[in-house]
């Protein structure tokens, strides 16, 4: 169905902006094991973890405590964007850079390197405010993981923009995210844990959204981008 390109690299470089993020992402975290191992930070270097997330992590209170005083400092804003480069531990930010790689690689290919930049940090800050408002917790929110599915939001706009032009079966653009919905809520209801999966629904909604404003030439140009996605395949 598609031709092969014979004087293609083998090696198909990541866009640089993804690899700027996942390098943030990464290195914030190799920090974070290098401290607790003790090679760096002496004894104290154990707890940076927690100081991270106590100075960076998102706080429902402290959304509360803004809209009720009307006083919005940088220091408490800025948790809107830094929660998302602050992860529980290795594993938790292992899969996060992963998802981030492999997603972020294909939404920066097709749409672009602003784009991608822009649904990172769009989805990451509406995820903290869909858990501020939908929530009344105290657990805070950490991980890049709004982000990542703002991702899955984008890479859904663009297998549904497919199906619509070739004629398929349009929701089968929506199975990735319906199966990984599906993986946390059975892992809440037979683990239990935090409500976090509100923010990531709210990443994911964003992506797709911001999807028709960032794709290439806009919604008004969806078999341009159909042919994008062709090729990358």
């Amino acid at each position: 169905m598609f031709e092969d390109d014979h004087n293609a690299s083998p090696i198909n470089p990541l866009p640089a902006i993804v690899v700027l993020f996942t390098l943030a992402i990464a290195g914030v975290e190799l920090t974070f094991q290098a401290a607790e191992r003790g090679f760096i930070g002496g004894p104290g270097g154990i707890a940076w973890r927690l100081n991270a997330v106590t100075g960076y992590g998102f706080y429902e209170p402290a959304f509360d405590w803004m809209f009720e005083h009307g006083m919005y400092p940088f220091e408490l804003l800025q948790r809107l964007l830094t929660y998302a480069f602050i992860h529980g531990s290795f594993t938790h930010a292992a899969f996060a850079v992963v998802m981030l790689l492999a997603i972020g690689k294909m939404v920066a290919e097709v749409f672009s390197a602003w784009a991608f930049a822009v649904i990172f940090v769009a989805s990451s800050v509406t995820g903290a405010l869909a858990y501020a408002i939908l929530l009344d917790t105290r657990i805070p929110l950490i991980g890049a993981f709004p982000a990542v599915y703002g991702m899955i939001g984008a890479l859904t706009f663009m297998l549904w923009v497919r199906a619509r032009v070739e004629g398929d079966n349009q929701f089968r653009a929506f199975s990735l995210i319906a199966f990984l919905m599906g993986i946390q809520l059975f892992f809440k209801l037979v683990f239990g844990g935090s409500d976090d999966w509100v923010a990531d629904i709210a990443g994911f909604l964003t992506g797709f959204s911001l999807s028709f404003v960032v794709a290439p030439g806009g919604a008004g140009r969806i078999s341009e981008l159909v042919n994008q996605v062709r090729r990358r395949r």
